[in-house]
């Protein structure tokens, strides 16, 4: 007698259709080879400066290392709150409006699941970051992806929204600037969004993680429109722009209906984030403005230099006004994407992401990270410049 369980309909079903990650999984090959140049990974080349590094170890040594609030340390929230209203133009009360997380991908779990009941829409823009529609889903949400393209710069347009929108759309998510294309919104494109969030009475999910790797005069987050503050969810995290991505640290500001109800799921599945990351971060946002200017100062050369020469091979490529992203079109050389990236990695080792990862709206594409050194992105342009004349010899 086999008495073993049976594993038919072990798994959920909603958790079954969920795919993997595009990218890692893209990412597993690279692992297995040898002198690949990555512009794969967005995560920054650089080292979290020691100061942020040196609070991490001091509140250790000094025994910093209970539980705090589950809302996170008074302390930090209040920096936070600060931070927000001087960079962003929207004030929060730290104590009830301001919710620290592990990483924003937890902020946008907690979200998903405080607001969405099942069968919801959600409207999100794509090309769009891997874990966006999966997170929509395991929340029992539908994920609608709202299409843009290169010729309209990867911004959505508002009528392009609006005639999305059903009457079971609970919720917009915007990622600005944007991850994979690099694009950022106007003030005019902002603007119009709002006027149709608030017209069908929505939810505003805005994801600005990568806002301060911006390489035009910064502009004040959405949440700061007019009637727009008390329908938004504005989530933003410490690993970019301080080169913090192993200290797994974000936040969420927002109505205090909403950040109670995150709170809840919080406190139970997570309790707290990090305890030595929470004050870390606080020493990142009293004095980490100077090594965030600098990182984004380079960053800015080594987007300037990737650009020109991936225009320069044939690749057409928009300069992207954010990120650390640039997404070129592929389309010239007749490759799909998942082809042109796999027969790059296979033949010259440079690691880059097809664009079909980042939805069908990506194809077409391929996004390439210039986080890593110049003497790196270097070395992957020749090869990869190498690959296209090849293509074109070909034809």
């Amino acid at each position: 007698m086999n008495d073993s369980p049976s594993r038919r309909n072990r798994i959920a079903k909603h958790t079954l259709a969920i795919p993997k990650s595009g990218i890692r999984e893209f990412f597993d090959i690279v692992t297995t080879m040898k002198n690949v140049v990555s512009l794969g990974i967005g995560e920054p080349d650089f080292v979290t400066p020691w100061h942020i590094r040196e609070q991490a170890v001091y509140g250790i040594e000094k025994g910093h290392t209970a539980y705090t609030s589950n809302l996170g340390r008074i302390q930090l929230r209040r920096l936070i709150c600060d931070y927000v209203a001087k960079n962003y133009g929207v004030s929060y009360v730290p104590e009830t409006e301001c919710l620290v997380t592990v990483g924003v991908s937890e902020a946008l779990d907690l979200a998903f699941r405080a607001l969405i009941d099942p069968g919801d829409e959600v409207i999100y823009h794509e090309p769009s970051y891997v874990s966006y529609p999966a997170e929509i889903a395991l929340a029992h949400g539908v994920p609608v992806p709202l299409r843009t393209t290169a010729e309209n710069g990867f911004v959505p347009r508002a009528e392009d929204l609006e005639k999305l929108i059903t009457p079971r759309t609970k919720a917009v998510l915007l990622n600005f600037p944007c991850n994979p294309t690099g694009a950022v919104l106007s003030q005019s494109d902002m603007e119009a969004l709002a006027k149709v969030i608030i017209r069908h009475d929505l939810i505003l999910l805005t994801d600005e993680i990568y806002s301060e790797l911006t390489y035009i005069p910064h502009l004040p987050s959405i949440a700061s429109l007019p009637g727009m503050k008390e329908r938004t969810v504005f989530l933003h995290g410490f690993s970019k722009a301080f080169a913090m991505t192993g200290f797994r640290l974000g936040y969420a500001c927002g109505p205090h209906d909403i950040i109670d109800a995150m709170m809840k799921i919080h406190q139970y599945a997570i309790l707290c984030a990090p305890t030595a990351a929470q004050e870390a971060a606080e020493e990142a946002l009293m004095r980490g403005r100077d090594a965030m200017l600098k990182m984004r100062e380079e960053y800015e050369e080594r987007r300037d230099y990737i650009c020109r020469r991936l225009n320069a091979m044939g690749l057409t490529c928009h300069v992207p006004d954010g990120t650390f992203y640039v997404f070129p079109s592929i389309r010239s050389t007749g490759l799909s994407s998942r082809e042109f990236a796999v027969s790059l990695l296979k033949g010259h080792s440079v690691a880059v992401v097809p664009g079909e990862a980042f939805g069908p709206a990506g194809e077409g594409h391929v996004r390439c990270a210039y986080s890593t050194s110049m003497a790196q992105i270097m070395v992957a342009m020749d090869r990869m410049e190498r690959f296209v004349n090849e293509l074109k010899s070909s034809k």
